[in-house]
């Protein structure tokens, strides 16, 4: 592809018209870690933190996050997700804890900006339970890692 598909030939933002493609199963995964002291990462694995239970949380606002896109992305499908989930794993020693977040639909554009919105807000949620303990926590590698559906399937190299 040689060109951005969000501009027209003047060079003006639009939206992409998916009307004449074909209604497919679409699925993509996007991840993020978010690193803090190992000291904050027990409080959360713990259930421990003054906020309460961070990891639900943050889980639920990824999959609200998911489902609001075409509200928050200006030029976003709304999509009909058919499946959204967020898992986090806590890594306690390194002080890491590592999102993944899945989205899935049926129809003709693809999904990743839902996986991405949903690994993005989780990444915010689990900073905001958390900055009381500790300021310098750092969001990390927010990614596509794996699409599928449409005219082709993509992976993140390893």
């Amino acid at each position: 592809m040689d060109h951005l598909t969000h501009l027209d030939d003047s060079g003006v933002a639009r939206m992409v018209d998916v009307g004449d493609k074909a209604v497919t199963d679409r699925r993509a995964v996007a991840g993020g870690r978010v690193a803090m002291k190992p000291e904050t990462a027990a409080l959360v694995a713990a259930g421990n933190a003054p906020k309460g239970d961070v990891i639900g949380t943050a889980r639920i606002a990824g999959i609200q996050a998911a489902k609001r896109t075409a509200e928050l992305i200006p030029l976003a499908h709304n999509v009909p997700l058919s499946f959204v989930d967020v898992r986090l794993d806590v890594n306690v020693e390194a002080g890491i804890i590592t999102i993944e977040c899945e989205a899935r639909t049926k129809d003709r554009t693809g999904i990743e900006m839902e996986a991405l919105t949903g690994a993005s807000i989780a990444a915010l949620t689990l900073y905001d339970m958390v900055k009381g303990v500790e300021r310098g926590v750092r969001i990390e590698e927010i990614s596509l890692l794996e699409k599928s559906g449409g005219k082709s399937d993509w992976k993140a190299s390893d």
